[in-house]
């Protein structure tokens, strides 16, 4: 075995390790504590910037920085945010998320991971670590599971799951809320419905509610900007 591919293999167990034990908390923490420093020495909250290069750094020394992107499978998609990768036993999909709708840091960006896992268990992420997408982009590795047989969810149908779920439409349908977050982009693109009828959310924005969300999905998203 050569050591390339050694290497390639020692790495993608240690991020899927890391995965096991909790590297979304790490690096929110890590990001969380980067952006105290930048309040407490410059008064400002915007440091998305300072908060990637940090966390590559981070990643790169926790063993969880990915440079070959074959590790990912093959390339499927490219949306909004994600480059998308089918992984090569075809079980999961894996998102180079770009972090697009974390506007000025990434605080929103962790909280929406973590929510989209508490309502959509069913389809939820697992971050395994950091890497550059085709546009030498910093972004993190999602992965998801694959979800197979399904077809899209209708409007109804997306609507019926979030009333059941505790939320209700608002702006005519155009985002739920239930008073703690607001989910928008949750389109038929983005909800998958199997043979036995169960929806998959498998990609939707997600902000606290009463935050600006609203207006901050609307500057940032491809598909509000086209309305």
């Amino acid at each position: 075995m050569d050591g390339n591919h050694t290497e390639r293999l020692s790495q993608e167990s240690e991020c899927r390790n890391e995965a096991e034990s909790g590297i979304l908390e790490s690096a929110s923490t890590f990001a969380q504590r980067v952006l105290e420093e930048i309040e407490a020495l410059a008064g400002t909250t915007a440091c998305k910037s300072v908060q990637l290069v940090r966390l590559k750094k981070w990643a790169q020394e926790q063993g969880c920085w990915f440079d070959d992107h074959s590790q990912f499978g093959d390339f499927f998609d490219r949306g909004s945010e994600n480059e998308v990768y089918l992984s090569t036993n075809q079980n999961e999909i894996i998102k180079l998320n770009d972090f697009r709708y974390s506007d000025d840091n990434l605080t929103s960006f962790f909280e929406r991971i973590k929510a989209h896992n508490m309502y959509f268990d069913a389809c939820p992420y697992q971050m395994i670590g950091f890497a550059e997408n085709r546009d030498e982009q910093i972004c993190a590795v999602l992965v998801q599971p694959f979800i197979v047989e399904a077809r899209l969810a209708t409007k109804e149908e997306i609507h019926d799951e979030f009333i059941r779920l505790g939320f209700h439409p608002e702006d005519n349908g155009e985002y739920y809320s239930n008073g703690r977050h607001d989910i928008f982009d949750a389109v038929d693109g983005n909800v998958l419905v199997d043979e036995e009828g169960h929806l998959f959310f498998i990609d939707t924005i997600i902000y606290p509610a009463d935050t600006g969300g609203y207006e901050k999905y609307s500057s940032l998203s491809p598909r509000a900007s086209k309305k």
